[in-house]
């Protein structure tokens, strides 16, 4: 089963630590990006070498995409209407998920513990991250949703994972963001929050993007998941 699933492996940039590899993180781009996108932010993040921590930041396969008149692009899964809230490609959301489950599965069969893997997003891919994180089988490390908004809550009762009842989230977005309205991340922390999920929370006065501040808060929060 491995074997067919490593066969099938999205293409990534794989950045690897100086030493042993000791945790992994699995990166998920946003829409129109690629895994190239986050890949200048690991030196930024400063993570020291004994934590042992290998990136991989895989590419989105790309499809036509409905909110933009049919052009194909890089996308986990199509988006039709502009607000986020309904009519999400649960389709799509869970044909990603299962590849976002292969590649950190690969990382398990390396050597790394289910334990020490972080998934993490920003925009579309946060929404991955989001959806698989807290439906994952095995426990994981920790939950990094950037900018992002949740995709079929309704599901989550039936199918959260109670390996992942209390995984940390870390969920930082822009206040000036005019893609994916913060609303729709504070709306997501509510969920989350209502759920019993521990979610830390924060809000830049940035758009739809990162900055240094946002970064010292996901090292940070690297720093005291996978102490």
């Amino acid at each position: 089963r491995t074997i067919a699933a490593m066969s099938e492996l999205l293409p990534a940039v794989t950045i690897d630590p100086k030493g042993p590899v000791r945790a992994s993180i699995v990166w998920l781009h946003g829409l129109g990006a690629d895994g190239h996108d986050f890949a200048a932010i690991v030196p930024e993040l400063a993570l020291p070498d004994e934590l042992g921590v290998r990136f991989v930041l895989p590419h989105a396969p790309s499809i036509p995409v409905t909110l933009n008149g049919g052009m194909v692009m890089p996308a986990w899964y199509d988006i039709s209407e502009v607000d986020l809230q309904r009519h999400h490609d649960e389709r799509g959301v869970r044909r990603s998920a299962a590849q976002v489950v292969a590649l950190m599965q690969a990382e398990h069969d390396r050597g790394v513990p289910w334990h020490r893997i972080v998934l993490a997003g920003f925009s579309q891919g946060g929404a991955v991250a989001l959806f698989q994180g807290l439906r994952n089988e095995q426990r994981l490390a920790g939950v990094i949703a950037l900018s992002t908004y949740m995709v079929v809550a309704e599901s989550l009762d039936a199918e959260a994972s109670a390996a992942n009842k209390d995984v940390p989230i870390l969920q930082a977005h822009g206040s000036l963001d005019p893609m994916v309205p913060i609303e729709r991340g504070e709306a997501a922390r509510e969920e989350l929050q209502r759920r019993g999920y521990p979610v830390e929370f924060h809000s830049y006065p940035i758009p739809h993007s990162v900055n240094l501040e946002e970064i010292q808060t996901v090292r940070a929060f690297l720093l005291r998941v996978l102490a």
